[in-house]
């Protein structure tokens, strides 16, 4: 009886957090009712994402990466699912003993080595940073270490590979389907404890938002910045840790078992683990500039960041180098430098633009952008609390030839990773055709999420940068 109470006490504690809210000032981040498409999509992806994770991986152990082999196998009656599964390697003790050291020692990496980077590497910002203000009025500190995780990671990895020798640089690949059992499972149970921690103990109740609709609630998460003690944020740590520091080793465990087995590593191999590589440093490097992006302002953590950033991230956002394995492709020298050249173009968009904004605003507007003093529209916005706070958009430099001229430029290194591999096989295209969906769809997300949070000064701002990502398109 008196359990039943208490419940019964935090359920109109959570109703009232959310009507104080919602009665307050329009709001920024995830939504607080569900429509019937929204739920929709959920329920799909809950149900098919870890389904398209495995077909992908299946594929290239069973079927040699063609995506269309099992599908006409089923079809034609060649094999039933039951044959496609018992073909397909079960979870082992040396896997589920490899994922547990591994997240582990990210752990450890992430709470107890405080940042030394950021004290001599000219430029780069690490060790204790603030994040931006989060719709409640809470501004969190993070220990910005990622950089330093991941060079630690990698000097043991090749200190194995050349000196020590305790296993072989083909192990990540040796074990990768046993390992999707393991990541799949810290994915659920993550996701499954955000869900339970926001209802019954959340870090900050104000910034918790409920729908009352239970898969929409699990998969974009109730909490915003759900933690455990004074450091270890969830989102930060789940999504730059352990999936995006995995990201290399992934690929140089490709490299080693196609060296392995042709007695060479391919220029194609080459440039996956470069462009990759240049793009996963370039994460930690700006580790502290990703506390102001999407995925910490305005994401709530559920199943989208704990199942995504464990599972979906490190097995399809490293299909390039899969399929370099069992389709080793040796580019003509004009290909290679036109995929090198499309890369690191991309990636200078990318990165100038990102740098641009972060001039700005660390700045307040007050710097020079392509020589001259920026231009941009002033906003302002009121907090849960009814505190307001106002904010500037950039309208010149990048920021006036497209809103989100970043993902341009992200995209542009995305089809590099997809083109080393020439044109055998669509399944190293899947990561462009992705990215190009989730990139837009963040697009329209987040200037929704604007709209909503400045009101008028959005369509000021829009009127002043009429487009999106390709400047005269779209």
């Amino acid at each position: 009886m008196a359990a039943h109470k208490e419940k019964n006490s935090k359920e109109r504690n959570h109703k009232n957090i959310q009507n104080d809210t919602q009665a307050s000032q329009v709001q920024w981040g995830r939504a607080w009712e569900v429509d019937w498409f929204s739920l929709a999509s959920i329920l799909f992806l809950l149900m098919f994402a870890p389904l398209i994770v495995y077909y992908f991986i299946m594929s290239c152990d069973q079927y040699q990466c063609s995506l269309t082999d099992p599908l006409i196998d089923l079809l034609m009656g060649n094999k039933h699912l039951s044959d496609i599964w018992n073909k397909t390697p079960t979870l082992t003790y040396t896997a589920a003993g490899i994922y547990i050291i591994w997240v582990a020692f990210q752990v450890i990496l992430y709470m107890f080595v405080p940042d030394f980077c950021h004290k001599f590497l000219p430029g780069y910002v690490g060790g204790v940073q603030e994040g931006a203000v989060t719709p409640a009025g809470v501004v969190n500190k993070y220990e910005i270490n990622g950089l330093q995780a991941w060079i630690i990671t990698h000097v043991l990895w090749f200190a194995n590979a050349y000196y020590f020798h305790w296993f072989s640089p083909t192990i990540i690949f040796d074990n990768w389907i046993p390992l999707l059992w393991c990541a799949n499972i810290l994915g659920y149970v993550v996701s499954t404890f955000a869900m339970i921690k926001g209802y019954f103990f959340p870090t900050n109740a104000k910034d918790c938002k409920f729908t009352g609709n239970f898969f929409y609630d699990y998969m974009m998460g109730i909490e915003f910045n759900p933690r455990i003690g004074k450091w270890f944020d969830f989102k930060l740590f789940f999504n730059g840790r352990p999936g995006i520091v995995a990201w290399t080793l992934i690929n140089l465990s490709y490299a080693a078992k196609q060296q392995k087995l042709y007695g060479q590593v391919t220029n194609s191999m080459i440039l996956v683990n470069v462009l990759q590589g240049i793009y996963v440093l370039d994460f930690f490097w700006n580790e502290a500039w990703y506390l102001k992006t999407i995925d910490i302002c305005h994401d709530h953590f559920g199943w989208y960041l704990g199942w995504g950033d464990c599972v979906w991230l490190p097995y399809l956002y490293t299909l390039q180098g899969l399929y370099l394995v069992y389709h080793p492709v040796q580019l003509s020298t004009a290909s290679a430098i036109g995929v090198l050249m499309l890369g690191l173009i991309g990636y200078y968009i990318f990165r100038t633009t990102n740098h641009q904004k972060d001039l700005f605003r660390r700045t307040n507007g007050n710097c020079r952008i392509w020589g001259k003093k920026p231009e941009y529209i002033e906003c302002s916005y009121m907090s849960v609390d009814g505190t307001k706070y106002y904010s500037k958009l950039m309208t010149s430099g990048f920021w006036g030839w497209a809103r989100h001229f970043n993902y341009t430029g992200d995209l542009m290194g995305s089809l590099a990773y997809c083109l080393a591999c020439g044109f055998e096989h669509i399944l190293p295209y899947f990561y462009i055709i992705y990215m190009t969906i989730l990139l837009t769809h963040r697009c329209i997300r987040d200037e929704h999420r604007c709209f909503s949070k400045y009101g008028k000064d959005w369509k000021l701002y829009t009127a002043a940068v009429p487009y999106r990502l390709i400047p005269g398109v779209f």
